[in-house]
């Protein structure tokens, strides 16, 4: 993080890289300055897409000494975890919505040495991180519908940034002051609003540090000059 922006992350998706040239890739991100490696997991099922198993986050993890940031898109969220922190990745976040069993996972993560998170759909209330607040780390708010990363169509919810409000002000009330990651389109024309709603980390892909308009490093630098004109 730089130094003007010390409380926003960028963490980069893994899945907008050219997973043939995965070295060069993450090369590219390190000397671009991202914060995090935001690794999708998705299991095909949960979401429809299958972008890549377990073995690409592994031979990643061996080359580069970026913080991992997992989001499990799954249905067996303990076996992936288990499969993570073996790995060895800073944090990790599951969906409530397809988790049976939140304190004990949540409890799972922490104790593998991870900072644990709760990912929510666009539509699930906030209600449902109730009683587990107090085990949390971040939360993890999709602002789209997951699927197909860069998918044509799949745009940003409407009420995005009230939703990015309402969790920091859900929070909030209960003393509680822990980043909200926003995932799905965060783009160079929302990132502001977004940090000014509450959003402390911005999950970077297709419509921001993977933009076809620049390169990896001048689409960092732009986020990271957006993030500095938001201010404190």
């Amino acid at each position: 993080m730089t130094a003007s922006t010390p409380d926003i992350s960028l963490s980069a998706s893994l899945i907008c890289c050219d997973l043939c040239n995965i070295e060069a890739e993450l090369r590219n991100l390190e000397s671009a300055g991202v914060d995090y490696l935001h690794v999708d997991l998705i299991d095909g099922h949960f979401s429809p897409s299958l972008p890549m198993g377990v073995e690409v986050v592994q031979q990643a993890r061996k080359k580069t000494a970026l913080p991992f940031d997992v989001h499990l898109m799954v249905e067996n969220n303990e076996f992936f975890i288990e499969e993570m922190l073996t790995v060895g990745v800073q944090r990790v976040c599951f969906h409530y919505e397809s988790a049976r069993h939140v304190d004990r996972l949540l409890c799972l993560i922490r104790d593998g040495g991870a900072k644990a998170g709760v990912a929510l759909m666009p539509t699930t209330p906030f209600s449902v991180l109730e009683y587990c607040v107090d085990r949390l780390d971040f939360v993890l708010l999709m602002l789209i519908n997951p699927g197909y990363a860069g998918r044509k169509g799949e745009n940003q919810v409407p009420y995005a940034l009230r939703r990015v409000a309402d969790c920091r002000r859900f929070l909030a009330e209960r003393g509680l002051d822990i980043p909200i990651e926003v995932d799905g389109r965060v783009a160079f024309g929302n990132i502001p609003d977004l940090i000014a709603a509450g959003a402390t980390d911005l999950v970077a892909g297709s419509s921001s540090a993977f933009h076809k308009g620049g390169t990896l490093a001048e689409n960092i630098a732009r986020m990271r000059a957006l993030i500095a004109q938001a201010g404190p």
